[in-house]
């Protein structure tokens, strides 16, 4: 280890140890509130309340007449039409290709971001000459993009993967060029004083410096992806959880309507927890 790295490691060591030290009185059995908060299985609990309140509250809706088996299908209807799926062998294509489709386009447009960003958040020239232009694309809704798309690429799958990658291109590049342009310059200064600069500098000490923001923006930029899903897959898809969603709309199929929209969200948090798995042992590596 360099002598910046144990510079910083230090400083972060001797910044944690102060943390360490909170001023929390037990509760009389000995458990604070927050060590109790913090066992998985009473986190899988507390989380489990929501969802099964409002499962609870679709199953007396539809039961209770207050709303048509059209408007509302009830939560038994919905896994019927999911084991139907299954069973023509249909649901996990779907799947899997949505899944496919993110993952390349989050890949892109997060590596894009991360470049592009850093190149913004370290440069007052290139900050000057993009940054406006950047923003101003940042606020295109997403379906203004698809028939250019369409125009310039086609209806293949270059130019799903391209919308996407554009939804998960903003919140990537704008947490990684604001947070760069905050990082603590006696630290930047130690580092070139040990022969630290350009993208040796970028890679061993900027960017490490902003690993939280960093993941903030790749989990901003993962939610967004999945967004911008639907609207890729209204290009010309014969498959997908987005062709699904908008195919059960046109056909008046509520059931797999409701099955798509809950895929969407079971798989989000599949992703999101997934990555913030990665971002955990980046925490522990950069900043230990």
């Amino acid at each position: 280890m360099s002598a910046v790295d144990e510079g910083t490691g230090s400083g972060l060591r001797t910044a944690g140890s102060h943390d360490r030290s909170p001023n929390r009185t037990p509760s009389p059995t000995g458990t604070s509130g927050t060590d109790l908060l913090s066992r998985r299985l009473v986190q899988v609990v507390l989380g489990a309340i929501l969802p099964l309140c409002l499962l609870g509250a679709w199953q007396i809706l539809s039961g209770t007449g207050a709303f048509s088996f059209v408007q509302l299908p009830p939560p038994a209807a919905v896994a019927t039409a999911g084991a139907d799926l299954i069973a023509r062998g249909e649901l996990w294509t779907h799947i899997g290709i949505s899944v496919q489709r993110v993952l390349l386009g989050f890949i892109a447009g997060g590596a894009l971001g991360i470049v592009l960003g850093s190149a913004v958040g370290l440069s007052r020239f290139a900050h000057a000459v993009s940054a406006p232009l950047i923003g101003a694309f940042r606020a295109v809704p997403s379906l203004a993009w698809v028939p250019l798309l369409l125009l310039w690429i086609g209806i293949g799958e270059d130019s799903k993967v391209t919308l996407i990658a554009i939804g998960a291109f903003f919140p990537v590049y704008t947490t990684v060029a604001s947070s760069l342009r905050h990082v603590d310059v006696q630290l930047v200064e130690a580092a070139r004083t040990f022969g630290y600069s350009g993208l040796r500098l970028l890679l061993t000490v900027q960017l490490p410096a902003v690993v939280p923001s960093v993941f903030s923006g790749l989990r901003l930029a993962l939610a967004q992806a999945w967004l911008f899903l639907v609207a890729a897959e209204l290009l010309a898809s014969s498959m997908g959880l987005g062709y699904l969603l908008t195919d059960s709309q046109n056909n008046g199929r509520t059931d797999r309507l409701l099955l798509a929209i809950i895929l969407l969200a079971v798989l989000g948090k599949v992703t999101d927890a997934l990555l913030g798995l990665v971002e955990t042992r980046a925490l522990k590596r950069w900043t230990a």
